[in-house]
């Protein structure tokens, strides 16, 4: 009996010991805390790589779900640099793999935070693929157009409601001819009708004659044709309204007015050119390198640049330029400069081409005619205070009262804008 408690204790105490070390390693792992691996991922991960999409760096979601040595994970994300030179084999294959652009070094970053981070990483990416498993898949719908029932139903109707309108014809022209057989003047007409069928331009021979009256559908005629003729040519090459559906759908209520972005961002010529400038794509790709990523529309920016997202490469061969439509056209006879309107004279983007921000699809604002120019002109003040444009003319001028000599490059005459535009 004595060996056999003593049997007994020590198995208790192995199965205390086993139990023991699977509450520590559950407590370990535990202690790894979601929120605050967000909170860091969101500081120091962003700028460089997305849970589910690739940027400058992989996708981290399906990364870490393959790469399950936590131990190697907190090591690469401590000190990567130092993998890489000690010749590991999955820290040179990364480096390779994506042109040999080391991963910045986070050393200040301790074991739980890292831990956190992958733990936060691969909830995060465990809900992204559970949601994408609960989305309905929603078929589109065959579009098989009105059906026969529908078809035959609007035909029912229309004949019916032509029977019922010839019906009710007969009946008005029964009751006419009752009306006129009892007064006794039916059958005269009738009868005069069959003697004399070209008597019906009787009443229009009458009108004819009638001098007044002719001479008034002339004059309303001619008025009608003037006025008419007047508007076409007073409107022609006027594009007010004008509206042109572009091969990109580009917002500018969006990124004008819910980002906020300045005009001069994308448009740089207007500050300092004749033309405001259509921006190169480059621009459109300080943002969307990893910005809306999965938007039709801006794979079709990553198409017309050569843009592969996957693997961050550009290929020239594949590049080709977006055909814009052209919205503003000014005729070649009329010489405008944004340089001067914007800078010198402080005018506003929407002054001319109206409230952009709220705009989903850019159109032209305002008619651009001469009338419409100088009407802005006569009542736009001129603020000369502290402007070095007016400031110049203003010394000018008072070189001309005092008798000084004034020549036309003092007056801006060798400006390139000035002959060549």
């Amino acid at each position: 009996m004595r060996n056999i408690s003593l049997i007994f204790k020590q198995f208790s105490r192995s199965v205390l010991l086993v139990a023991g070390l699977v509450v520590c390693g559950l407590t370990a792992h535990a202690q790894t805390d979601a929120a605050k691996g967000e909170a860091i991922f969101k500081a120091k991960c962003t700028a460089c790589h997305k849970i589910d999409t690739r940027m400058t760096g992989p996708a981290l979601g399906p990364q870490l779900t393959q790469e399950t040595d936590d131990a190697y994970l907190t090591k690469w994300i401590q000190n990567n640099q130092a993998l890489i030179a000690a010749g590991n084999k999955k820290a040179v294959k990364i480096f390779n793999e994506y042109n040999q652009a080391g991963m910045t070094v986070f050393a200040e970053l301790s074991d739980a935070d890292v831990g956190n981070v992958i733990t936060y990483i691969r909830a995060d990416w465990k809900k992204i693929q559970d949601d994408k498993a609960k989305a309905p898949v929603s078929a589109t719908p065959e579009d098989k157009g009105p059906s026969a029932l529908v078809v035959w139903s609007l035909l029912g109707v229309i004949v019916i409601a032509f029977i019922v309108i010839l019906v009710l014809n007969k009946v008005i022209a029964t009751l006419e001819r009752l009306l006129l057989n009892r007064q006794g003047l039916a059958f005269e007409e009738e009868a005069e009708e069959e003697k004399a069928p070209a008597d019906r331009l009787a009443t229009v021979k009458k009108l004819l004659k009638n001098k007044k009256l002719v001479f008034f559908i002339v004059l309303c005629g001619t008025i009608a044709m003037g006025s008419f003729s007047w508007v076409t040519m007073w409107n022609t090459n006027v594009h007010q309204g004008y509206q042109p559906v572009q091969p990109i759908k580009y917002s500018h209520q969006l990124h004008a007015g819910a980002m906020k972005i300045e005009c001069q961002y994308c448009h740089t010529g207007a500050f300092k050119s004749k033309n405001a400038s259509i921006p190169s794509l480059n621009v459109c790709m300080n943002c969307h390198k990893s910005v809306k990523t999965e938007s039709p529309e801006i794979h079709k920016i990553y198409d017309a640049l050569g843009y592969d997202p996957n693997t961050a490469k550009y290929d020239s061969t594949k590049a080709k330029p977006i055909q814009w439509v052209r919205v503003h056209n000014l005729p070649d006879l009329a010489y405008f400069n944004h340089s001067q309107h914007v800078k010198v004279g402080s005018i506003k983007c929407q002054t001319c081409h109206g409230q952009v921000q709220e705009m989903q699809e850019v159109y032209q604002y305002s008619p651009l005619t001469m009338k419409w120019c100088i009407q802005c002109h006569k009542r736009t003040e001129v603020n000369g205070k502290g402007n070095a444009y007016y400031d110049s003319i203003l010394a000018a001028h008072d070189k001309i009262k005092k008798g000084e000599k004034v020549t036309a490059a003092v007056l801006g005459g060798i400006e390139c804008g000035k002959c060549h535009y």
